[in-house]
C-alpha cells in the first residue's frame, strides 16, 4: 500500500495538498494517473503532471475553470463492487455528454487498459478518446470520446 496526494499546482503557495489517500492500492494509483481530470466536492480539477517521491505518489492539478461537474449518475442496480467506467460522447461546445455504455470491471488491470486506450470499439462504432476522469462524487471513471467517422 502507498500514499497518494493531489496537490494544487501553485508554486507560490508551495504546492498545497488538496487531498490525500493513505494505504491506497497501487492499481488505483495507476488508474488515477491515467486520468486527465478529477471531480471531487463538485469541483473539476485538471491534471498538470504526476510525480513519484519517496513513499508518495503525487498528482498535480489546477482548477478547470471552464468545466462543470456532472450530477447525473448511472445507477447500476444489482452491481456490487468493482470498477465502473462510463463511455460518454464528447460534444464540442456543450456540457451534455450522453452515456453510450457503462463498463463494469472486477479486475483493475482491465479497467486500466480501457482508460489508457486511445480507441475503444463499442456496438460496431470506433470511439477516439478525448480525455478521462475520475469522478469521486459519483464513484465512477469516465472515458470521453468522439465517434470515428
Amino acid at each position: 500500500m502507498a500514499r497518494l496526494e493531489y496537490r494544487l499546482f501553485d508554486e507560490q503557495r508551495g504546492f498545497p495538498v488538496l487531498y490525500y489517500y493513505d494505504f491506497i492500492d497501487k492499481d488505483e494509483i495507476s488508474l488515477r494517473f491515467a486520468c486527465d481530470y478529477l471531480v471531487k466536492d463538485r469541483v473539476v480539477y485538471e491534471k498538470t503532471s504526476c510525480a513519484i517521491e519517496p513513499r508518495t505518489y503525487v498528482i498535480y492539478v489546477k482548477v478547470a475553470e471552464d468545466e462543470q461537474a456532472s450530477t447525473v449518475g448511472t445507477g447500476l442496480p444489482g452491481f456490487r463492487g468493482g470498477i465502473r467506467i462510463e463511455l460518454r460522447e464528447y460534444r464540442e461546445g456543450t456540457s451534455h455528454y450522453p452515456v453510450i455504455h457503462v463498463y463494469q470491471f472486477q479486475d483493475d488491470d482491465d479497467a486500466l487498459l480501457h482508460l489508457q486506450s486511445d480507441f475503444l470499439m463499442w456496438d460496431g462504432v470506433e470511439w477516439e478518446k478525448t480525455s478521462a476522469e475520475v469522478d469521486e462524487d459519483r464513484k465512477v471513471y469516465v472515458y470521453y470520446a468522439e465517434p470515428v467517422s
